[in-house]
């Protein structure tokens, strides 16, 4: 499709998330879209914000669960960039900034060393990766009504929306990820409970598919970067006052607070 048809979808999404008004479905608007094309509508808006002056922290890998495909309508994973912007710190996070938000448990990469090449493998991951955090995602679509298909939420930056990272730090050689579990509690109520093997067999396979499909699109997963591998299980609506809390067998507790 031609570059400024890709750049004026491009530009409803970005309006939309600065008003915080949804916008219809891409899909809708034009049955032609390709994958491809979604790809490249998501990097005329990287392209635009690091230009404004935000900082590229890392990447996100969507829909690995078997929950999340089946909530969301799709069949394979996507991905989208993070901005420093971002990073809760204090695990607080703004409802307002949001349309819509909805909350993932995951696990956090954090790289020594860059991905790249194109045939990168689950053991490459483990030798770039310093260490491995447990996180909140929070997720959020500038589509009305979280009405996408994959290309709507490839376009949306993987309806990216910012995260909280939490603060015990492991080495991938020192915890079995396939195994560990995660228990998601709302409000003190026990919502969701999960395992690692959700996130595509183990998150280093969801991690090493990054790599992969992003040489395709001549991005790197770069040295310093947070990558965060993927949910758990299928993602809750989060709202003002709502505290999400999330125990992991080995990575501790992570708090989610919005505000």
């Amino acid at each position: 499709m031609e570059q400024k048809k890709l750049e004026n979808y491009a530009g409803l999404l970005y309006h939309s998330e600065k008003t915080r008004t949804a916008i219809p479905p891409l899909t809708e608007m034009d049955g032609d879209l390709t994958v491809d094309d979604a790809y490249r509508i998501q990097l005329c808006n990287v392209s635009r914000v690091v230009k404004e002056g935000q900082i590229i922290s890392g990447k996100k890998i969507g829909l690995t669960s078997p929950g999340i495909q089946k909530q969301l309508g799709v069949n394979e994973p996507d991905y989208g960039h993070l901005f420093a912007s971002m990073d809760c710190q204090n695990g607080e996070v703004k409802t307002d900034h949001f349309l819509q938000p909805k909350i993932e448990a995951e696990i956090a990469f954090v790289l020594k060393a860059d991905l790249t090449g194109g045939k990168v493998t689950p053991e490459d991951v483990v030798q770039a990766t310093d260490y491995v955090v447990g996180a909140f995602e929070i997720v959020d679509s500038r589509i009305a009504d979280w009405k996408i298909k994959l290309i709507d939420t490839i376009s949306d930056n993987a309806s990216s929306g910012c995260y909280v990272l939490g603060d015990k730090s492991v080495s991938v050689p020192e915890i079995d990820l396939s195994k560990e579990t995660m228990r998601l509690y709302k409000n003190g109520e026990l919502i969701k409970e999960g395992d690692g093997a959700a996130v595509l067999g183990n998150p280093c396979n969801a991690v090493a598919w990054l790599a992969n499909r992003l040489h395709d699109y001549g991005v790197v997963l770069k040295k310093g970067e947070v990558i965060l591998s993927g949910a758990f299980s299928a993602a809750p609506e989060a709202a003002r006052g709502d505290l999400f809390e999330v125990d992991f067998s080995t990575l501790g507790r992570v708090s989610a607070k919005f505000v």
